[in-house]
């Protein structure tokens, strides 16, 4: 009986070499699919306004309606100059 590692008689073959390489790109394609679905998950942390807040406070009250959008960019400006804002983007 004949086996794919000694087929022909001569041992197991310059093909060998390749399995490494297979299982290599094997573990490389598998950590990529996890990296860019299940890994960044929404359990990373985000830098928005939470709480009471004054950010958060006029985020709140420029997506209910309460304000218009010159009026939060008003705001949002006089709240810059007197807190500052972490990384720059709500």
């Amino acid at each position: 009986m004949y086996t794919l590692a000694n087929w022909d008689g001569g041992g197991p073959g310059p093909w060998i070499l390749f399995l490494p390489l297979i299982w290599a790109a094997v573990v490389a394609g598998v950590v990529t699919l996890l990296r860019r679905t299940v890994w960044r998950g929404p359990w990373r942390p985000v830098d928005r306004p939470t709480g009471d807040s004054p950010l958060a406070v006029l985020g709140r009250r420029f997506a209910s309606g309460e304000i218009d959008e010159d009026e939060y960019w008003r705001r949002l400006s006089v709240l810059d100059e007197q807190f500052g804002r972490k990384g720059g983007a709500l």
